[in-house]
């Protein structure tokens, strides 16, 4: 048995390092295209997998719909013979799958694993002797061993079981923190470090093979849950230094002070200081959503993570503080909320990009909605803007040449093709969450 295991892992090993080997990746999003594309530069034969008929027959025909991804990348990839299918049974074919699927809250801010488990039920009776499974969606330390290897060795009828070392026979299974910055255009994704933990060396091993073929490091740890736990450390520093940045937002303007001014003056220092910036609210799939999933773990095992928590209380509060500053700007106009024409500039959680997901622009339109608004949008990168998970909008980008024809502007979303002087010499009140508008000196201006 040994024997046969030794030659089965370097079998693998030669056919990631002569490009050989079959790499299927599940879900065609904002994490799983460009590791497809990655994959595919490098010549592997890659199979995208999405339960999305219209992603799929959008990749097969060398279209994006990632404004970040450009038709030309994804021909590339199709001249490289990357396709897109949703036929789980070809799962078979791969020596690795990788799974980068959504992982949301619920209504109860509770972690929503059902498109983790959905997709391992579906995979796992097509999972192999020598494969390699990876999941990459964030998560809570012990998801990867207590949720995802017992569904792959309950779903498969060759009853495998998980190997964990040189002597075992089994698929081997591993997780790897995606670590995608939507917009950022200064760090290459090949440079970006990829940390790595597998249910045992062998699988730790493995995977780090995998991808140092497509990144330039990895960063191996001792178990899943440590590599788990890694990503969540990340994005709770960020939570918490942005809620802190947020609450001091709200002191600085009772006391007549520009925050962006501290702050600005504050990152001068050479060290122990990093800049954050604070705004409308969190937004994107990762910074809003994984406090709350350690927060839940960490129950189990009869702990409160205060700190965490207060952090996500302050910033699940910022879209409320924003539409109480609009009200408070309107009222010193002389206008009430009910009825009044609000256009809120962006949509996307964040500059540049085309990424709606727990956009704190979703909240503020529901929550002025709620209070009797008229509201509208103007967002470069979504002409509309239908139905998802948390919102049912169905409304159409505004022309920005009708901004006259609104009581106020809101900015939550400061994107570059904005022309702000011309925004606010339209405009008959600006209400700024981004200091979008920082330099100019205008009466019609109300910054929160």
């Amino acid at each position: 048995m040994s024997v046969i295991s030794l030659d089965r892992t370097a079998q693998f090993r030669e056919r990631i390092q002569s490009r050989q080997a079959s790499i299927g990746i599940v879900g065609m999003g904002y994490v799983g295209l460009p590791l497809a594309l990655l994959f595919s530069e490098e010549r592997f034969r890659v199979i995208g997998f999405d339960i999305d008929a219209r992603k799929v027959n959008t990749l097969n025909e060398g279209g994006s719909y990632i404004v970040r991804i450009l038709p030309d990348e994804i021909g590339m990839a199709r001249q490289n013979g990357f396709v897109a299918t949703s036929d789980y049974s070809q799962i078979a074919q791969m020596d690795v799958v990788i799974i980068c699927v959504p992982t949301p809250l619920n209504e109860y801010h509770e972690p929503d694993l059902s498109y983790v488990t959905g997709t391992v039920r579906s995979l796992a009776p097509y999972v192999h002797d020598g494969q390699l499974i990876i999941l990459e969606s964030t998560t809570y330390p012990g998801t990867t061993e207590e949720v995802v290897l017992p569904l792959l060795e309950a779903g498969n009828p060759g009853a495998l079981r998980v190997a964990r070392d040189a002597t075992s026979s089994g698929f081997y299974v591993a997780f790897s923190p995606e670590r995608e910055d939507p917009g950022n255009d200064t760090v290459a994704r090949r440079d970006i470090p990829k940390v790595v933990g597998g249910c045992g060396p062998i699988a730790r091993d493995l995977a780090s093979m995998v991808y140092k073929s497509i990144f330039n490091r990895t960063v191996p740890v001792s178990s899943p849950a440590a590599a788990e736990m890694t990503k969540l450390l990340e994005n709770i520093y960020r939570c918490v230094n942005i809620a802190l940045v947020n609450e001091l937002k709200q002191l600085c303007m009772r006391m007549n002070i520009d925050l962006f001014e501290v702050i600005d003056a504050a990152k001068t220092k050479p060290f122990g200081f990093q800049a954050f910036y604070p705004g409308p609210g969190l937004g994107g799939h990762c910074i809003p959503i994984d406090p709350f999933y350690l927060s839940w773990k960490a129950k189990e095992f009869d702990f409160r993570t205060r700190f965490i928590e207060l952090a996500g209380e302050i910033n699940l509060g910022m879209p409320y503080f924003v539409v109480e500053n609009i009200i408070e700007a309107m009222s010193q106009q002389g206008k009430a909320l009910r009825d009044s024409r609000i256009l809120i500039l962006g949509m996307a959680y964040k500059r540049d990009i085309d990424d709606l997901r727990e956009s704190p622009s979703l909240t503020i339109i529901e929550l002025l909605q709620k209070r009797g608004a008229q509201v509208a949008y103007n967002d470069p990168f979504f002409p509309t803007v239908g139905q998802g998970r948390k919102y049912a909008l169905n409304m159409t980008s505004t022309p920005l040449d009708k901004i006259p024809e609104f009581d106020c502007v809101v900015i939550v979303t400061d994107h570059s093709q904005y022309d702000y002087r011309k925004i606010v010499a339209g405009a008959k009140l600006v209400v700024d969450t981004r200091n979008a508008t920082g330099g100019i000196e205008a009466e019609n201006i109300v910054r929160c």
